[in-house]
């Protein structure tokens, strides 16, 4: 039996768990959240903001997104858990962490064509919206962290730097593809790209 919530008025106690219209709900955050990215960036953004414009709980973020990361992953729709790609590109020796950085996102956007990232690329010089929050995933949600967990120095340069390269590829494979690039198989492209991301993240940059 579920417990009676007394702090609500008799009769109106407090509802667990998904409420009716969950759909809804999802809707109302992810539109609540690019809102909020937008406006003030993934750092800046707060979870009780975001739920408070959607008019949910803020427990509905975690029961939906399983956090302020999984919010901005599903408002970005890009496929992918950030922790798991984390994990995966860090696993390992640090001298191949560049490698593995390209490895990851080609295997992750080659199983779709490129996917939702490739629609907001499209629309990166025409839209701020879609600009501020590919920044975002650069500096702040993944890329950023990648550098800050393996460089000793000039993080957020050195995160930028890697973003070009990662942000460049994905445009010259998906949207332009611009052969042989696009065609190119993914352990060609590692060795040729690896390398320059590995001096990025650990090299030096004078």
């Amino acid at each position: 039996m579920r417990p009676v919530d007394h702090s609500a008025p008799p009769g109106q106690e407090r509802r667990r768990g998904r409420r009716p219209g969950g759909q809804q709900t999802r809707d109302a955050l992810l539109a609540a959240a690019r809102a909020e990215f937008a406006e003030v960036g993934f750092d800046q953004a707060r979870v009780r903001s975001i739920a408070a414009a959607a008019g949910v709980d803020p427990a509905m973020v975690n029961h939906w997104f399983g956090g302020k990361d999984g919010l901005f992953l599903a408002a970005m729709d890009i496929p992918f858990d950030p922790a798991v790609v984390l994990a995966r590109v860090l696993d390992g020796g640090l001298e191949e962490t560049g490698e593995r950085i390209v490895r990851t996102f080609l295997t992750v956007w080659d199983a779709t064509g490129g996917g939702p990232f490739v629609a907001l690329l499209r629309s990166v010089a025409n839209h701020e919206t879609a600009a501020r929050m590919i920044r975002e995933f650069v500096s702040e949600v993944l890329i950023g962290r990648i550098a800050a967990a393996v460089s000793t120095d000039q993080h957020r340069l050195r995160a930028a730097l890697c973003g070009s390269q990662v942000v460049g590829l994905g445009m010259a494979r998906y949207v332009i593809r611009l052969e042989p690039i696009a065609s190119a198989e993914v352990d060609t492209l590692v060795a040729a790209i690896g390398p320059t991301l590995q001096r990025y993240l650990t090299g030096p940059l004078a």
